[in-house]
């Protein structure tokens, strides 16, 4: 029988429960403890996949193409996991069901209400995971603060969870904000109290207290904390603010929450060992050959739109003993090119909508050429294509996606999509199969000739122009099994120009960098060599 951990949030969003929560599953991990995780996001949308990245950061794709929330890549980073989409639980996946059930009769004439249809609902989707996935600790994080109406129905399940359960299955952490007054020069920890306070009132005592910070707080804090929210001193654990997440379950490490959490759950388990990741630690640390990369995204305002490129880059430049400076330049303007020669390499990630076009494909043209090392993922393959086939003869080259009726659709719409009008739900999504051609850039960097990557797009590579463009240099490094849909492409004479239809951002992992980022970091550092 699985233990669940639940990890609630106070004060305000954003404060960092979805790497508390990875980092409590990496030190169970540490003890020999199998661990799975949960997101459970208290919007109405079924899933991420419509949600605009400004509001709401990266959509997260699972291995079986579910659109997740970007907690899930946190997850699966931390715990070296692949998830499945069924790990992230939204309030319009659970009303649905509930309707579903309802309309085929099987709550027999019942009246549908909040207790108990729909938290048995959200339990038995919880229980599903746990079920399914036979991990010994189940964590749950709960999107959103405590004291929001959305998350009542979700709080109150798992409250009823843990009477069900037993109170040695059920441990409950809260995650909360003790901010610093500058001018007062001193911590406040009253948030904190009325955070507790509030998730009390839901008829749920915490028993841990994380307490986030800018710096570190003192005993003095820890007790006073301890005291008016009525937990064990010792499970007071700090987390001020840290160079690297991954640093944090090393700092959380050392407050022994490890050992609490085993005994709160009687559970018995090895010595622990972080010994591996705090390696990885260190190596995210060393200061190396520095490159610098240039990103050319649409959400560049918002970082975390693509936080598992910017991780996946850390995770290759660690590898290879380098430092990665990242600087995000906005699509939509018009590429300063004084600006860009001082990048070592550029990055096009993904993306939807003709916003932010010209500046995607001035970057192709620019690296082609000034023969600048160039990787583009999905619409940046896209756009790879777009502008290498206007540069050999087809001036009016686009995609469908921005000029429907373009002369020349180098990229358009896949054929079983042309008549589906809803947006969620309709592109190849997850995991599909690439065979790899030999040599190429690919096959250098996977050393395989069958990949699996993940998908998340509604556009194609138009196999009407496929010959033509090879005739005129591109190479087709990558395709599905059956030779239809192209997943990789190249160009010849060039010291590193690829585009992939997939995203393998979302398959790397601090310990396990992703064979193409380490080989685009490792082709930076080669081009910052020559210009020196």
């Amino acid at each position: 029988m699985s233990k669940y951990i639940v990890v609630t949030g106070g004060v305000v969003s954003s404060i960092g429960k979805g790497i508390t929560a990875a980092s409590i599953g990496r030190i169970l991990r540490s003890y020999g403890v199998d661990v799975t995780a949960i997101k459970i996001d208290p919007y109405l949308n079924w899933d991420s996949g419509t949600l605009n990245p400004y509001q709401h950061g990266e959509v997260f794709v699972t291995e079986d193409g579910m659109e997740t929330d970007l907690d899930l890549g946190h997850y699966e980073r931390f715990l070296n996991v692949n998830l499945s989409g069924e790990s992230n639980i939204t309030t319009g996946k659970v009303y649905s069901s509930v309707i579903n059930k309802e309309r085929k009769g099987d709550y027999l004439g019942s009246c549908v209400q909040i207790i108990p249809h729909i938290t048995d609902e959200i339990k038995s989707m919880i229980r599903e995971i746990s079920n399914k996935t036979q991990a010994e600790v189940v964590l749950v994080e709960v999107g959103g603060t405590v004291g929001d109406i959305e998350s009542q129905p979700f709080l109150e399940a798992l409250r009823q969870l843990r009477n069900e359960e037993g109170h040695d299955n059920v441990m409950f952490v809260h995650v909360t904000y003790v901010p610093y007054l500058r001018a007062a020069g001193e911590f406040k920890t009253k948030p904190t109290q009325h955070s507790t306070k509030e998730l009390r009132s839901t008829g749920i005592n915490p028993d841990m207290i994380i307490c986030r910070s800018e710096l570190p707080i003192d005993s003095h804090l820890k007790d006073k904390i301890a005291h008016f929210c009525d937990v064990e001193r010792k499970a007071v654990i700090n987390a001020p603010d840290v160079h690297s997440i991954y640093e944090v379950p090393i700092i959380l490490n050392r407050e022994n929450m490890g050992d609490y959490i085993l005994n709160r759950l009687k559970m018995e388990a090895h010595k622990p060992d972080l010994y591996e990741w705090s390696q990885i630690v260190e190596s995210l640390k060393l200061d190396g050959t520095r490159v610098k990369i240039g990103i050319i995204g649409k959400y560049v305002e918002l970082e975390d739109a693509y936080i598992s490129i910017r991780e996946a880059l850390k995770h290759a430049a660690a590898e290879l003993g380098a430092k990665v400076d990242i600087e995000w330049i906005r699509a939509e303007d018009t590429l300063n090119m004084e600006k860009i020669r001082k990048f070592n390499a550029l990055l096009i990630p993904g993306g939807f909508g003709e916003r932010g076009i010209t500046g995607k494909l001035d970057a192709v043209r620019y690296s082609i050429e000034e023969e600048i090392p160039l990787f583009g993922i999905c619409l940046g393959m896209q756009c790879m294509v777009i502008e290498y086939a206007r540069l050999h003869g087809w001036e009016d080259a686009n995609s469908t996606e921005f000029e429907s009726n373009a002369k020349h659709p180098v990229i358009d719409i896949m054929l079983e999509q042309e008549n589906i009008e809803n947006m969620g739900g309709t592109m190849r999504l997850g995991a599909y199969p690439c065979k790899i051609k030999e040599d190429t850039i690919a096959y250098e960097a996977y050393k395989e000739d069958l990949v699996n990557e993940r998908h998340r797009h509604r556009f194609e590579f138009n196999n009407e122009y496929r010959k033509s463009l090879e005739d005129e240099g591109l190479v087709i490094s990558g395709v599905s099994p059956d030779n239809v849909l192209v997943e990789m492409v190249e160009i010849k004479d060039h010291p590193w120009f690829l585009g992939c239809q997939f995203h393998p951002e979302f398959k790397s992992r601090p310990n396990n960098a992703h064979p193409i980022f380490v080989s685009f970091v490792k082709a930076a550092i080669d081009n910052k060599r020559k210009l020196v």
